[in-house]
Formats: C-alpha cells, structure tokens, sequence
C-alpha cells in the first residue's frame, strides 16, 4: 500500500505510466503486426491463396469485435492491470496452439484465441494514458504510446522473418508469446491507478447494457469517428497483410528482403504516431483535421501503388513505404486523442470499446474481402484502388467536422 501511494504521489510518475504502457503495446503488437509479416511464409508452408491468407488474418481480428465494448465497460470498473495481464496470458495460450496447430482450420480457431487475449491491450493501455494525462499533453502522450503499435511492428517486421527462413513460422509464434507476456508483465508489476480515478468514476458509472452500447453509438462525434477509423483501419490492415505479397508478385523482391520495405513503414509509423499526435495538442489544430489529412494521404498513396510499373528503384519504394507507413499507420495517435477528448469521462473506457470494436469489424473483414477481389482480378490494382474509394467516402463523410 505504501509502495502504491509513493508511486501515486510522485510527479514523474505519469511517465513510468507512458512507458510501461507503449511497451506493454508494442509487446503485443509484435505478435498482431508479425502475423502479417509471416502471412507469407504461411501462405507457402500451407498453400494458402489469398482468400485464406486474409481468413488468418481476420481469425485473430474477430473476437475484439465482441470483446472490446465489454473490456471497455470492464475499464471503467477493474483495474486495467489485472485486465491486460489477463489478457497478455490468453493470447500467449492461442499463439502456442497456433504454433502446434496441424492444418488451416486449428490454426484459424488458434488465432480467434489470439484475438480475444489481445482485446485488452489497446483500450487497457489506452485509457491509463488517458488517466494519467487528461489534465495536459494528452495528444502527445497518446501519440508516443500508440507509436507501439507500429514500433512491435518493425520489431517484428526486423526479426519474425529472419526466424520464420532460418527455423520455421511456428517458432516465430512461440517467439512472439513470450515478448506478450514479458510486456504485460513489466505493466501489471508498474501501473497504479490515480487516487482520483480508482474509486470515485467507477462508482459514477451506471450498470452496462446492450443500450449502453446503442447510446454510445448515436453520440454524433461517434459517427465521424466510426467513419474515419473503419476506412483508415481498413487501410492499414491492407498494407500490414499484403504489401509484403504485393512487393513478391509485382515487384519480384523476396519476402525477407519485403521484410525491410515493411519495417521502414512501421518505423516511419513510428514516427508519425508520436509527431501528428503532439501536433493534435496544438489549440490551432483541430485534433480531427489531422485524422481527414491521413485518408488523403493514405489514399495518395495508395493511388500510387495501383499506378506502380515493374521493377521500381529501390530508393522509391522506400519513400512510399516511408509515406504510407507515417500516415497510413500515425492517424492513430490524434484519432485516440479525439475519442479520449469527446468521450464522457464516466464511460472513457466504454467510448473506447465501443471505438475500436467497429473499427475491429473493418479489421476483419478488409483482409478476406481484399484477398478475394486480389484472386479474382488477379493482381493488386483493384486492391488498392478499392482502398482508394473507400477512403475518398470516409473523406466526404466527415467533411462537415471542424
């Protein structure tokens, strides 16, 4: 108790807070984002055509659909420390059985597990930033720990390959257990809550219910962020899933050596989480202008993808790796930073569920889908051009916010 209050009590604190938090997140996303960067050695290991490569990677998205409002509501009622450690050890439970797992169908029930464990870790991570830092630099704060997405990403874009050539894909996926739970460890044995927070708002907040949720829904700052997180997410996932296939089949470069194309873009996201994140703190700046600038340039950027002749210059693969990673990854920290700012602060970790639950059906379903149009066209044109149309809807449907 009296290690607790000393921790509670010290200025400095909020930032031990921030750094478990952004390892906790980048511990779990070096096995989320590695599962994208492995989707090729998957592919060839099991014969998979794209269709059930992006079933694989929809199998670890779609248990947060459901599970995300109901962490949230759980948020604003447990500690986040027992939550995301919790957490930490399902999803290092699925990755071991996905790691044993014999065919398609144990490694797709595998990974469903995968996603329920790692349900907790952005709302969880999340709303501590938010706890810690509402009163001021919560834009900046929200962008560094939001870098660590993209920043287990380019570990994992760095390393997962290396193992997955040298030894196999499964061993890649124990790897990435043990880095989940090493960094849900260091943030359980870290992180209090403040004072002011432990007590007091969870005992303001009225029971949960499917209205709840509905309610929720309907605020009108939840549209504009339902509609822009869903188109951005969908790219995303578009670029962790298949740039790496798109560099092997249209540009002739070795899944290994994609590795690094991938790991400049999540290191470039790195980047960009932190940098339009803390700019969002700027009172001239509108934290959602900076959100509509990232479809833009995502879709930019896209564009050129579609538009890519054969056997490009390496230095200009770089830059577009470089632009898609710092936008097409970095619209996240000031998107957090908006939902943390309009939610009410009695129901932050149920706004954030409820956030990122829709965005978790986009995560889903952009794969799979993306994957099938790419087998039925046969290449990557339509991909990236239906991501281009799909962000220029987001861009027109949240024209009206300031």
């Amino acid at each position: 108790m009296q290690l607790t209050e000393s921790l509670r009590s010290n200025p400095g604190y909020r930032w031990i807070v921030l750094v478990v938090a952004t390892i906790a997140q980048a511990a779990a996303s070096f096995v989320m984002q590695g599962l994208g960067v492995l989707a090729g050695f998957l592919q060839q290991d099991l014969l998979l055509n794209g269709f059930q490569v992006g079933l694989l990677m929809a199998a670890s998205t779609a248990a947060p659909i459901l599970a995300l409002p109901i962490v949230g509501d759980l948020l604003d009622r447990r500690s986040e420390r027992m939550i995301v450690g919790t957490g930490a050890a399902i999803l290092a439970v699925g990755l071991i059985l996905s790691a044993l797992g014999p065919n398609f169908a144990w490694l797709l029930a595998s990974l469903f597990v995968v996603g329920c464990g790692y349900s907790t870790t952005q709302p969880g991570g999340s709303k501590s930033v938010t706890a810690w830092f509402r009163g001021g630099h919560l834009g900046f704060a929200m962008g560094i720990r939001q870098a660590g997405l993209p920043l287990g990403g380019a570990v994992a874009a760095a390393v997962l390959p290396i193992i997955a050539s040298m030894w196999s894909w499964r061993l890649a996926l124990v790897v990435g257990a043990a880095v989940a739970l090493g960094g849900a460890f260091g943030f359980s044995a870290l992180y209090r809550t403040p004072t002011a927070t432990a007590d007091e708002v969870r005992q303001n907040r009225p029971p949960v219910s499917p209205a709840s949720f509905l309610t929720m829904l309907r605020y009108p700052w939840m549209r504009d962020v339902t509609l822009s997180g869903t188109t951005l997410v969908g790219a995303q996932y578009a670029i962790l899933t298949y740039f790496m296939l798109f560099l092997r089949d249209a540009q002739s470069i070795q899944l290994v050596d994609g590795a690094w194309l991938m790991f400049a873009a999540q290191s470039c996201g790195i980047g960009g989480r932190i940098i339009l994140a803390a700019w969002s703190d700027r009172p001239a700046t509108p934290r959602f202008r900076l959100v509509v600038a990232s479809m833009l340039a995502v879709a930019a950027g896209m564009l050129v993808l579609a538009l890519l002749p054969s056997q490009v210059p390496w230095p200009v693969l770089i830059l577009i790796a470089a632009w898609l990673g710092f936008f097409g990854l970095g619209w996240y920290g000031p998107w957090v930073a908006f939902v943390a700012d309009a939610s009410p602060p009695e129901s932050l970790g149920l706004a954030l569920g409820t956030a990122m639950a829709v965005n978790q059906v986009a995560i889903v379903a952009a794969p799979p889908l993306l994957g099938l149009l790419h087998d039925l066209t046969g290449g990557y044109i339509a991909v990236w051009g239906c991501m281009v149309v799909l962000l220029a809807v987001g861009v027109w449907g949240t024209r009206s916010v300031k």
